[in-house]
């Protein structure tokens, strides 16, 4: 199990309302070939920033083509908000599509997901390239991992 860095100072987190994935749905239907493009770019953009401090081998999601970071923070009602960042803007509104999916949810919610389940709509497989989307059962995975051993409580010092 990778070790996470330390939480950050309450104050130096400003957490942003995330579009739910049915509304991010919604716009991608009626979105053709590049608009879908700019649209996953667009949400990408819309992510919490994330500090260069949390960017660690311990945040970072193996098997992506670029790369990619997730930090999870528990709240103190129990539900997970992620931070994650990609050093490229497509790859970043992929990890947004897949945080919209359990972002603010309570963590064993999270860890029964099937977040695969919930992008299926998007059918990201024949709308990109193969190498954009590789990481992303790695991305879910680490998410889903993540957010069960929060439920179970082992990551109950690492609260923000």
């Amino acid at each position: 199990m990778r070790q996470l860095p330390l939480a950050l100072p309450r104050a130096a987190l400003k957490w942003r309302e995330m579009r739910s994935l049915d509304d991010i749905r919604e716009e991608y239907e009626f979105s053709e070939g590049d608009e879908r493009y700019r649209l996953l770019i667009g949400l990408g953009a819309e992510l919490d920033p994330m500090p260069d401090a949390l960017k660690t081998d311990a945040t970072k999601v193996r098997g992506c083509s670029a790369s990619v970071w997730v930090y999870p923070m528990a709240r103190e009602d129990g539900t997970l908000h992620f931070l994650a960042d990609s050093n490229a803007a497509i790859t970043k509104g992929i990890v947004s599509l897949v945080i919209a999916a359990v972002q603010d949810r309570p963590a064993a919610e999270v860890a029964e997901t099937d977040i695969a389940a919930a992008l299926a709509p998007f059918d990201l497989k024949n709308q990109l390239s193969s190498n954009r989307t590789q990481g992303v059962p790695n991305m879910i995975a680490l998410i889903r991992e993540t957010a069960a051993r929060y439920a179970s409580g082992q990551n109950a010092g690492s609260t923000t």
